[in-house]
């Protein structure tokens, strides 16, 4: 799929941009050419220490923000496919600098999509979270935003063979900033910080993002969200399998964040389809025939209502299931 194509990620430093270039260069050793575009130039120069220039020779680091669309425009020179990764995604320096999350989240969309439409780009696949599902705060409003930005995109692309599709998800474990690596960082204090003891959240693995944002540069017609069907947890749970023997102290909700995260809301039901391994929200209207896509997929609406929250998953890790994903995609050396 990716041999003799370039490809260019946005916050291509971030950890779902290195794992998405371990899994290129390791599947498709022919690809061409793998730009990592970021602004950070000591997280590029980190990651070049692990993806050597020398060792392969398609790779490039390219230092640029989102939110210059004339250095955009003169990366995408050349790229066949982009994967839009970049944002300000922590919750609560969003709502602490919300100027600067629009400048990056959403002023950041529209370039990357102009940036596409100029150049000879024919797909892009642009990253969403669960929390751009009945957002109440900052971030969560801001991906939403970028969602649909991208999804409308498709109608103003006029004869371009190009193709912008999403993909949302809920935490990545073990990603910059998420709750294991803190909760890992803090129990050698004794004391875990938990915000709402009722708290659960979607968990998908950096292997399953992947699989999820390869899915969707090789099977989107333009315009579909995909979301995957991963199981739950409860942050207790999380607590318990990491730090057993720690205090458990409830410090309360940080501004903008919710008990429980959605990521198909019930009004979403009415163009909802299963697909199988994920489902797909699609736009009210497409560029291409709706019945043709569900014969193609074998695609099923869901019942209208249908809403897919954390709190209400019919699938859920465990204390022991915690415990083997930590060990066995984070911590080696893992023991409680």
């Amino acid at each position: 799929m990716l041999n003799n194509k370039s490809i260019l990620i946005t916050g291509g430093t971030g950890s779902l941009g290195k794992e998405l270039t371990k899994s290129i260069l390791s599947k498709w050793p022919d690809v061409k050419r793998l730009v990592i575009y970021s602004r950070d130039e000591q997280k590029q120069f980190q990651m070049a220490q692990d993806f050597p220039v020398t060792k392969y020779p398609a790779i490039r680091y390219f230092i640029g923000d989102v939110r210059d669309l004339e250095r955009l425009k003169r990366a995408f020179n050349g790229i066949d496919y982009v994967i839009h990764a970049a944002a300000m995604k922590h919750v609560h320096i969003a709502e602490y600098n919300p100027d600067e999350c629009v400048k990056t989240n959403i002023g950041g969309a529209d370039n990357v999509i102009k940036a596409a439409l100029s150049t000879n780009v024919s797909k892009v696949v642009a990253l969403s979270t669960d929390k751009a599902c009945a957002p109440i705060n900052l971030y969560g409003a801001t991906k939403l935003t970028s969602d649909k930005l991208f999804i409308a995109a498709n109608n103003i692309r006029g004869k371009q063979d190009i193709k912008f599709s999403v993909v949302r998800y809920g935490n990545v474990m073990g990603s910059n900033g998420s709750v294991i690596p803190f909760f890992m960082n803090k129990r050698n204090e004794g004391v875990l910080p938990i915000t709402d003891p009722n708290m659960t959240r979607f968990n998908i693995s950096l292997q399953g993002g992947v699989d999820m944002v390869l899915h969707a540069l090789d099977q989107a017609w333009g315009g579909e969200l995909y979301v995957p069907k991963i199981p739950s947890y409860k942050i207790l749970d999380v607590a318990q399998a990491i730090g057993p023997d720690c205090e458990h102290k409830v410090i309360g909700i940080r501004p903008g964040e919710k008990v429980h995260e959605e990521m198909i809301t019930s009004s979403d039901s009415f163009t909802t389809y299963d697909l199988g391994k994920y489902f797909v929200i699609l736009p009210q209207t497409t560029n291409w025939s709706l019945e043709e896509f569900i014969k193609n997929f074998n695609a099923k609406l869901v019942p209208q209502g249908f809403n897919y929250t954390s709190g209400d998953n019919t699938e859920w890790e465990t204390v022991d299931t915690l415990r083997t994903l930590i060990k066995e995609h984070l911590y080696p050396d893992f023991t409680v």
